[in-house]
């Protein structure tokens, strides 16, 4: 008979429901309630950038939030499509099936199975830990990329004009400049009607749903300049009808055809839900178990594909509104999908009424609001670095195939990472004196301060690996170099955390070489797991005890006794307090 604690291992909504209460309920609908009003235009928008037909964005707003809130780790996030996983989606699935048709949508349902299987194997293993090689810089670049891109999409609905299928964003607005007597002017009024409109109540009114009101604006325009008569394109009327039940095809050729794609949705959509699941859970101060959160998301596209839902992910706006609208508990994102259904069986006819350069309006909004300037600009003034990532991403974004930028920007990010990780800094440091009397020990390098003569002190700051050996090596013997009458050599190791096998070898190796030239090295300030280390390889011991000191002031001392005092008594540098002694 299994416990309570595996009892909610496996169905983590146990534990939460012990604790539900009335009021706990009545909360839950309330912002239920409002994530439902939220979501049913995101849900129209998000499925026409995807390809498909509106109605699948609302089913995959409905199944996929329902199994992620009872199976994930998070409180608060909701889970339905988003922007950037819907366009990447469009732009891999358009480019072998034709949009909005039968294949298409099938094809997307095997690309969420597939997306689900990934993510959910990645949770039974325990990869919980790999979104922290998916840099914030890399999201924010893609992001971006993806914003120029949905905006570009939408040029041709925005303006009421066909554009050549398969056209690069970057050869339209020529095309548009060079066929401008074709633009709609009534589609264009429509347009700029539903995006100053959700602009406006964004500025104004930022708890109402805009995007809504965006919408039922731009449809009253377009019955007043003439509808479909004036060559104003209608999405036309929703089915009246619950998710149905499919059973998505999966072979070795829709695999291999669409295995690279589901990887990279994988990937993104578990570091959109899991990044949206933390930063919520900083102001909830909730803990998030990311292994389990990877489980609700492969849970969640996995059930989805066979109810008529494409691959779903964690969404900023609804899991913010689900937030501040007061939810106490996943019921929340529960009640929300429960009054979507409902909506959707009520309004569906009305439908046929919104217009397609109305969505183009509000999804331009949309990909304005995904450009992340805050932190575009924090990530400029502060690391070149994460710029590089950041600018790599953006632009595989717009010149490549999506997942390929994804790949791209995370493969830069660790190169990056090990890059750094390779150059531990080692740097000469002497004692400098204020005008106390009182000394600390400073870089000598930016301080242009004296060392002495016959002590050569160095910091090292960093992990001492396989892949550091050579530039700690190189740098060391660089530092040298500067004064060959430094014959003892002290190294603080304070900051040093990790030393593997290579390291304890490059230290043993070292200690010989320069006692051959007469010189001695001494180690200070090691860490607990370090001097293990240090030990078991035999270092400490081929160096001796009278070369190990606990901190620097400690080897200052002894250090300061075995020099020659013939040099300490022409010396003008006296750095230490114990050359004051010296006559």
């Amino acid at each position: 008979m299994l416990d309570t604690t595996t009892l909610t291992r496996f169905f983590p909504f146990l534990y939460w429901l012990q604790e539900f209460t009335k009021e706990k309920c009545k909360m839950d609908v309330n912002a239920g309630l409002s994530g439902a009003i939220i979501v049913l235009p995101q849900g129209v928008a998000f499925a026409t950038i995807a390809g498909l037909p509106p109605e699948f964005g609302l089913y995959s707003a409905m199944v996929p939030a329902i199994v992620a809130a009872l199976f994930g780790s998070s409180h608060h996030l909701i889970s339905g499509p988003t922007t950037a996983i819907s366009l990447v989606i469009y732009q891999n699935l358009s480019s072998i099936y034709e949009p909005f048709s039968a294949e298409y949508i099938g094809a997307a349902f095997s690309l969420a199975l597939l997306t689900g299987i990934i993510q959910l194997l990645f949770g039974i293993i325990k990869l919980g830990t790999l979104v922290n090689f998916v840099s914030h810089s890399v999201v924010v670049g893609f992001t971006a990329g993806a914003a120029v891109l949905i905006g570009f999409s939408q040029l041709g609905n925005f303006l009421g004009m066909a554009l050549p299928p398969g056209i690069p964003f970057y050869e339209k607005v020529p095309h548009i400049l060079q066929n401008i007597e074709f633009i709609n002017s009534p589609a264009v009024a429509i347009a700029l009607i539903a995006l100053l409109t959700s602009i406006f109540f964004q500025k104004y009114f930022p708890k109402i749903p805009g995007m809504l009101f965006a919408l039922i604006f731009g449809s009253v325009a377009a019955l007043c300049l003439g509808g479909e008569q004036a060559g104003i394109k209608l999405v036309g009327a929703l089915p009246a009808q619950l998710p149905q039940f499919v059973i998505p095809q999966i072979d070795l050729h829709t695999i291999q055809q669409l295995g690279s794609s589901a990887f990279a949705i994988a990937i993104l959509g578990l570091t959109e839900a899991v990044s949206i699941a933390r930063s919520i859970a900083m102001h909830s101060r909730q803990r998030i178990d990311t292994n389990q959160e990877f489980l609700g998301q492969g849970l969640s596209n996995i059930v989805g594909s066979f109810f008529s839902c494409y691959a779903a992910s964690g969404s900023f706006t609804r899991t913010g509104v689900n937030y501040t609208a007061g939810a106490r508990t996943p019921a929340a994102a529960v009640f929300a999908a429960i009054f979507l259904a409902i909506i959707l069986l009520l309004i569906a006819p009305v439908t046929a009424y919104l217009p397609i350069p109305a969505m183009a309006g509000v999804l331009m909004v949309v990909a304005y609001r995904l450009v992340d300037f805050h932190h575009i600009r924090s990530i400029m003034e502060t690391s070149r670095a994460e710029l590089v990532v950041m600018s790599v991403t953006f632009f595989s974004t717009l010149f490549l195939h999506l997942e390929f930028a994804i790949y791209v920007g995370v493969l830069l990010s660790l190169v990056l990472y090990i890059k750094k990780t390779a150059h531990p800094e080692l740097k000469s440091i002497t004692l400098k004196r204020n005008k106390t009397g009182q000394g600390m020990f400073v870089e000598v390098q930016e301080e242009q301060l004296l060392e002495c003569p016959q002590i050569k002190v160095v910091r090292l700051r960093g992990e001492i690996f396989f892949g550091a050996i050579d530039n700690i090596i190189e740098a060391l013997h660089r530092e040298l170099e500067k004064s060959p009458t430094q014959t003892k050599l002290l190294i603080v190791l304070k900051a040093v955390t990790f030393i593997d096998v290579a390291g304890c070898e490059m230290f043993s190796h070292e200690n010989t070489t320069l006692r051959l030239e007469g010189k001695e090295m001494y180690l200070s300030s090691l860490n607990p797991e370090v001097c293990e280390m240090l030990t078991r390889a035999g270092v400490l011991q081929q160096l001796g005890e009278d070369h190990i000191f606990p901190d620097k002031q400690t080897a200052i001392s002894t250090l300061v006794e075995r020099v020659s005092d013939n040099k300490c008594h022409s010396c003008k540098a006296r750095i230490f307090r114990e050359c004051q002694h010296v006559a």
